[in-house]
């Protein structure tokens, strides 16, 4: 029988006839007055050996018993409750437990524990006595260990206690009286053994099983304890999960114990000791399980959920008794089977075509509104400079066919660029306006970062009605005087580029038009970020070129881009026969792109060292610390012999050292900032020295990558280090030697050398007319490796540089005229500042192969060749 009790005081009793519940497997229900918090079935009545039922009420406990009336029609026997007797409790109870105490023989006393921590026993019909725990706080489980004759519960301060009924009994006064409160004075009552989970109980069981030891077995918030009689620790199973209730069944011929927990994950895990044995999904969240023999059914699990379903289950999968008959042979009718093919990818793409329509229902369109002016009135916060830093407001309108709640609509910046409000969450419904919202844009000039683009990002978030969530992201192009404000051209400046066109030079401020407030000449523009650099771009009067320059290299990246695809947007519309084109004749700034990685790289290696020195600091923190406890426990006081002083110094260095990695971290942030922009720039240039089209240009973009992210296990020279080896070892390989070399693992190298060297034979390569597609691999010669990927075959030569005479000239050098403007004076030659020096490697490293022949090195810088040679032994 499954008795079961709800707290709205309902009592039922089941019968369960496999395999399925039927109507008439409820034997019994019926109706009490006050909640049900526990019952249990024994000997509880003097003049009988009949098995009863205590229920406990919050202040009652009743003993009913069961009888059966058997009928004369086809419903069969009925069932009715009769009250036996019940005793009134003055205190509101909490639970009890059933036994033998005393080692009484065929009767079963009752103890009952209230709210308030006092345990009064009955002895059947009769109150025994009362008693108060010691240091009670709140009630927890009670089970009773009939072997010892002792209870066992757990204490407010997270410990099982066991109290021998004999002390229970003794402790108490026992005089005659009416009242029970009259008798719950006496000796002071101890423990006789106490053992500290650590946490609270949920529930405790005493097992005795066959081939296994006498064992407690305590369920905590995340763990399963296993105690022996007299309080010692068999094991303890740590839990992953939260438990919400267990029951110990049965145990195996070794002598394990096998029980079940179920958890608030709906699962059932089956244990044998600490180890687990079988794990299954409930429908629900079990509260109470047990098991149970079931007519011929052995070992059903009965489990109860929190919503008062009651299920029998097993463990394993039902037999399939279903045998496949023997199919009969046919010959394959090819014409039927093709016609069913066709019929079902028919379905196939209606079924998908219908469901794209319905994902178009709840699709997001995303519309800005960028204005042509800047606003009037800046919002800019927290300006570090005496300069207005301006700002812009665009206005962003969302649209949708349904109505979507909760979407999420962020704007992604990056340094310098700020805006008012990163994130918010709106609601849009397609039946009324949906009013747009304002998104502003301001640059923060307190940050000496550069901007990378003008291009920036606005997505948004949101779940359909199905669950499926998605995003999208909408581009918006900022105007580059949201940047850059207008200043005086420089005549002087450290860097310079100059760019190659086919068409006369125009009016710069027709290319910049939003830059022409103080109109002049037109061939000299002069740019200043609100960070701090300028640049000056010069129109040449004579020549069809034009000069960039700036004290700061990674400062020419913005300007150089926006007038490259400024001039192509106005001269692409002209009604000129000849296709616009732009170029770069010039030597790479390789000297200057490695001096921003040899910057970024001595910042990652000093980062490195701070971390390293905080470990150090920390592994001697922690060791003053054990000594200084060490000699606090102590029984005997002994000189701390300066370990205060050390301790004190030693927070000091590490937080010092805490400052310095701040710092160090933000100086690595405006490193990779200035890098990026170095980085942009020289693939621009790249891209107009090679006259690379889309497909190979994503190729460089994606090796020589502009997005500089760090992590202490892996950043941006050991990721380009390994993209540019994977380069040069495919589609930029002169030869099958080339193939062979291993990738460099993915770790914080040493120096830069060996990157600056790969990044130099790259564009070297590129140079030599190397081609950026992969499908040149697929020719391969007989070892499966590529042939040589270069487009004049008298360029075949181990050699990756020119000879010495082809590269020692100056690049070209702007003038002054009479009249102040600025001239140019054009040398179609390279410099030799771009090309690096060879730097020394391990060969088995190395992409390049040995650059020699028989005759020895060739036509190289005599430090290159005393480098290689030096490589080479």
């Amino acid at each position: 029988k499954v008795i079961v009790g709800s707290y709205f005081g309902i009592l039922r009793i089941y019968s369960p006839q496999p395999p399925k519940y039927h109507p008439e497997d409820l034997m019994l229900e019926y109706q009490l007055q006050q909640p049900i918090l526990q019952l249990e079935a024994g000997k509880f009545v003097s003049e009988s050996d009949a098995l009863h039922l205590a229920i406990l009420h919050p202040r009652k406990l009743s003993i009913y018993s069961i009888t059966a009336i058997t009928g004369s029609v086809e419903h069969g026997s009925q069932y009715a409750v009769k009250l036996v007797y019940e005793h009134l409790l003055e205190r509101t109870s909490c639970n009890f437990v059933v036994g033998s105490f005393g080692g009484v023989k065929g009767k079963d006393f009752i103890c009952v524990q209230s709210m308030d921590g006092m345990v009064s026993f009955f002895e059947q019909e009769s109150f025994a006595f009362g008693r108060f725990l010691p240091g009670f706080l709140l009630p927890g489980p009670l089970k009773y260990i009939p072997k010892s004759d002792s209870f066992v519960t757990c204490s407010t301060s997270r410990s099982v206690e066991c109290y021998k009924y004999q002390s229970l009994a003794q402790a108490s006064e026992l005089r005659e009286s009416s009242k029970p409160s009259d008798k719950i004075s006496g000796k002071r009552l101890t423990s006789d053994w106490s053992v500290n989970l650590g946490e609270c109980a949920k529930e405790i069981y005493m097992v005795n099983f066959p081939n296994a030891p006498s064992s407690i077995f305590v369920l905590g918030e995340r763990s399963i304890f296993c105690l022996r009689e007299n309080g010692n620790l068999r094991f303890m199973k740590k839990l992953e999960y939260d438990p919400s209730t267990f029951y110990p069944y049965s145990s195996t011929p070794d002598g394990g114990i096998l029980y079940m927990v179920a958890s608030h994950t709906d699962t059932l895990l089956v244990y044998k000791d600490i180890t687990l044995s079988w794990a299954a999904q409930m429908p629900s969240m079990p509260v109470a399980v047990r098991v149970a023999d079931l007519k011929d059914l052995k070992g059903l699990i009965i489990s109860l959920d929190q919503n008062g379903h009651i299920q029998a289950s097993y463990l394993g999968t039902d037999p399939s008794m279903f045998t496949a008959p023997k199919t009969e042979s046919r010959e394959i009718n090819y014409e039927e089977l093709d016609k069913e093919m066709k019929t079902l990818q028919k379905l196939i793409k209606e079924s998908s075509i219908s469901s794209n329509l319905l994902q178009n229902d709840e699709s997001v369109t995303i519309q800005a509104h960028i204005p042509p002016q800047l606003d009037q009135i800046s919002i800019a916060e927290g300006n570090k400079k005496d300069e207005d830093v301006p700002s812009l407001t665009i206005k962003v309108s969302f649209r949708s066919k349904s109505t979507i709640n909760n979407v999420v609509v962020t704007a992604h910046t990056e340094k310098p660029l700020t805006v008012n409000q990163r994130t918010r969450k709106i609601s849009l419904d397609p039946d009324s306006f949906n009013r747009p919202i304002g998104v502003s844009y301001y640059v923060d000039n307190g940050d000496i970062m550069l901007p990378i683009s003008l291009t920036t990002w606005i997505s948004a978030s949101y779940v359909t009605s199905q669950g499926a969530p998605k995003t999208l992201q909408h581009q918006i192009n900022l105007p580059m005087k949201l940047f850059c404000k207008p200043c005086q051209p420089v005549k002087v400046a450290t860097h310079k580029i100059t760019i190659d066109t086919n068409r006369n030079p125009i009016n710069l401020y027709d290319i910049f038009p939003e830059y022409g407030e103080s109109k002049g000449p037109g061939n000299a523009l002069g740019f200043q970020y609100y960070n701090g650099p300028k640049v000056t771009v010069l129109a040449s009067k004579t020549s069809q070129r034009y000069r960039l320059q700036s004290d700061t290299f990674e400062a020419l990246a913005l300007v150089t881009c926006q007038l490259v695809e400024r001039m192509k947007a106005n001269f692409n519309n002209d009604k000129n026969p000849e296709k616009f084109k732009v170029s770069f004749t010039g030597s790479l700034p390789l000297h200057e792109f490695f001096e921003l990685i040899d910057a970024h790289f001595n910042i990652r290696l000093a980062q490195e060292d701070l971390h390293e020195k905080v470990r150090q600091e920390a592994e001697q923190y922690r060791a003053i610390q054990r000594r200084l406890l060490t000699r606090f426990k102590d029984k005997t006081p002994s000189p701390l012999l300066s370990l205060d002083a050390i301790l004190d110094s030693t927070h000091s260095q590490i937080m010092d050292l805490a400052d310095k990695i701040k710092n160090n971290e933000e100086a690595l942030a405006r490193s990779a900032n200035a890098l990026s922009c170095g980085t942009s720039l020289l693939l621009l240039l790249l891209r107009l020295s090679m006259n690379l089209n889309d497909s190979e240009y994503r190729i460089l973009e994606a090796t020589l990558s502009p997005i500089v992210i760090d992590s202490r296990e892996q950043g941006w020279e050991e990721l380009t280090d390994a993209a540019i080896t994977h380069l040069l070892r495919s589609c930029l390989a002169k030869s099958a030697k080339d193939q062979a070399v291993n990738l460099p693992p993915l770790k914080l190298p040493s120096d830069t050398q060996k990157l600056k060297k790969h990044i130099a034979m790259m564009c070297d390569r590129l140079s030599k007319g190397g081609k950026l597609a992969f499908e040149n691999i697929t020719n391969a010669t007989l070892n499966g490796l590529p042939d040589v990927v270069v487009s004049d075959p008298a360029d075949r030569l181990t050699d990756d540089y020119p000879s010495q005479p082809d590269i020692q000239t100056d690049a070209p050098s702007a003038t002054t005229n009479s009249n102040g403007n600025h001239d140019m004076q054009t040398n179609p030659t390279v410099s030799s500042k771009s090309l690096p020096p060879m730097y020394e490697s391990e060969h088995r490293d190395s992409v390049l192969p040995p650059l020699s022949t028989s005759n020895g090195i060739r036509n190289l810088d005599p430090r290159l060749a005393s480098a290689l040679q030096s490589s080479e032994s």
